[in-house]
């Protein structure tokens, strides 16, 4: 392979990387999934062109919040040999890359979708860029604005099959929006002295461990109703309504567990343990619609 060609793949991999492709594919998996829960079916050309057209968006925002965030990177183990903070991809190329994601991405999904999902695209957008990460140097409270982008998806998935914001889609955005608090802020204990050298407010380092395990309970205590209101919707039927309960009950378990251990490790695994939470919901979601359509 000539040198040429080497330069030109090792860009693209790191304008990948800027696009966060794990946490990115998180996303869209929650929007498919207020896709499929909508009453109204989208064909799969459809359905296929507002999910490619999301993960632009997507990608824009985690590109400009490694472009903004690229000095604090550098201050952290975790992030410091990301392309930007490691000098291997210049700022300008990171900030045209990712202002050409958003101008072709949010047409694209109005023409895909409606104006409706591409509003709410915008929304997210704007408060994950100029909201979301200039605040997280500020207050800890940058989690709870962070929360809403991330689970707009969801509301996005039932919009671009409806045209329009019903109870459900509310309900969805509800559930990403209360699970990203334990899962965040579990984040933030085993990363503390991370953030605390790149000057990141956190709720552990403003208000302490104890207080942010203390959120982390309260909040996984809400998320039980809260995810079992789509059974009384009648979007999700018993098995789903039973799955919700016991996941989350679990999950409200390994939160008191870690109050009383208040350890990092534990921390890290309560981390792990949202995600298989947020997976086993969803896969509850998928078994009980396909059931139900099988009884039907």
């Amino acid at each position: 392979m000539s040198t040429r060609a080497v330069a030109i793949s090792t860009t693209a991999s790191d304008l990948l990387s800027l696009t966060k492709p794990r946490l990115s594919s998180l996303v869209l998996f929650t929007m498919a999934g207020g896709m499929w829960l909508a009453p109204v079916s989208l064909s799969p050309a459809k359905a296929l062109a507002a999910l490619l057209s999301t993960a632009g968006i997507i990608a824009a925002a985690n590109a400009f919040n490694c472009y903004l965030e690229r000095d604090i990177d550098r201050l952290m183990k975790r992030t410091r040999h990301r392309p930007l903070p490691d000098g291997r991809l210049d700022p300008s190329v990171a900030r045209w890359f990712a202002l050409s994601l958003a101008a072709i991405s949010l047409p694209t999904l109005a023409l895909a979708s409606n104006l409706l999902t591409a509003m709410l695209a915008l929304m997210a957008l704007l408060l994950y860029v100029f909201a979301y990460t200039p605040l997280k140097v500020r207050t800890w409270w940058a989690m709870l604005v962070g929360a809403v982008p991330g689970a707009l998806p969801a509301l996005m998935g039932w919009t671009a099959a409806t045209g329009s914001i019903a109870a459900p889609g509310l309900v969805l955005f509800a559930i990403l929006f209360v699970w990203q608090i334990p899962h965040f802020v579990s984040i933030a204990l085993f990363c503390k002295e991370d953030y605390r050298v790149a000057g990141l407010k956190s709720l552990p380092l403003a208000r302490g461990d104890t207080v942010a395990r203390g959120y982390i309970v309260a909040f996984c205590t809400l998320l039980i109703p809260v995810s079992f209101l789509l059974y009384p919707l009648k979007v999700a039927g018993p098995i789903y309504a039973a799955s919700a309960l016991v996941l989350g009950s679990a999950f409200l378990g390994s939160a008191l567990v870690g109050l009383w251990r208040r350890s990092s490790l534990g921390a890290r695994q309560l981390f792990y343990i949202s995600l298989v939470y947020m997976a086993g919901l969803f896969i509850a979601l998928g078994v009980d619609y396909i059931t139900s359509r099988h009884r039907g």
